[in-house]
């Protein structure tokens, strides 16, 4: 039996999901709504000290991690493989995860919390606020997190954040000009890693970063004609959220020109 903790437009959440459809699998669904703190319950923590999602459980053992969950589930059920044939492929597979534990996956939260979800918490008293900032495990994540929501833009994480996302685009239009997936001449889990940090970036009117990349709009648009595109990222998302990240995406653009200008 498998059971998945996640929540909706989570990005880790979603590459989960995209797994477990490529593989067919059925689950059975815990979903949180994050804003609400379920992952920060005693009961939770047992399966995830991490206090984050998602968590797969499978035959009652918990799995953490996304990248680690999906690797477990290609193991597990390798009736349909989601990794390269060949060593080369999963090396380079890997490259591209590691690049995420390395900063893509913080700076993430980095432009998703400066362009539109600050405004969340500064509709709430600062009180209200801090309660929130204080259930945050990481310290290093709580400080980051309460910075970029009170300078939004002007934060000093956020700049950074941009230009890392602009050599993401730069380095995916170049494999990508060598093969038509990021690990080869195949689908696999690398491509399932990056479809939610690329459809982010979208959401949030960051596609300016690949207006002159066309590799990488063809790749997103190969990523959204796969069935499991529509079950695990698209049937999961809040209009009203997606809506207010182009919104507030758009009135930052000029400021993103600014700084991938120099």
């Amino acid at each position: 039996m498998l059971e998945l903790y996640h929540a909706s437009m989570s990005v880790c959440s979603e590459k989960v999901r995209m797994a477990l459809a490529e593989k067919g699998l059925e689950w059975t669904s815990h979903h949180f709504n994050l804003r609400e703190g379920p992952q920060q319950t005693e009961a939770y923590m047992r399966l995830n000290p991490n206090a984050v999602v998602p968590t797969l459980v499978h035959d009652g053992v918990p799995v953490v991690e996304s990248a680690v969950i999906n690797e477990y589930l290609d193991d597990a059920f390798p009736a349909v493989p989601l990794r390269p044939a060949d060593a080369h492929g999963k090396a380079a597979m890997r490259v591209w995860w590691k690049q995420l534990d390395e900063g893509i996956h913080a700076f993430t939260g980095v432009i998703s919390a400066a362009l539109a979800f600050r405004y969340q918490y500064l509709a709430k008293t600062a009180q209200e606020r801090d309660a929130l900032f204080d259930k945050m495990v990481d310290p290093v994540r709580r400080a980051r997190q309460r910075d970029v929501v009170e300078k939004g833009v002007e934060s000093a994480h956020f700049a950074p954040a941009i230009r890392r996302f602009d050599k993401l685009a730069a380095d995916m239009q170049a494999t990508l000009e060598r093969s038509p997936w990021l690990a080869g001449d195949s689908f696999s889990l690398a491509d399932i890693a990056y479809a939610p940090y690329v459809t982010r970036l979208e959401h949030l009117g960051l596609d300016q970063l690949w207006e002159n990349r066309p590799k990488v709009a063809q790749w997103l648009a190969q990523l959204r004609a796969r069935p499991s595109y529509d079950v695990s990222h698209t049937q999961w998302w809040t209009p009203a959220v997606v809506e207010t990240m182009g919104q507030r995406g758009r009135e930052a653009a000029p400021r993103v020109r600014e700084i991938l200008a120099g």
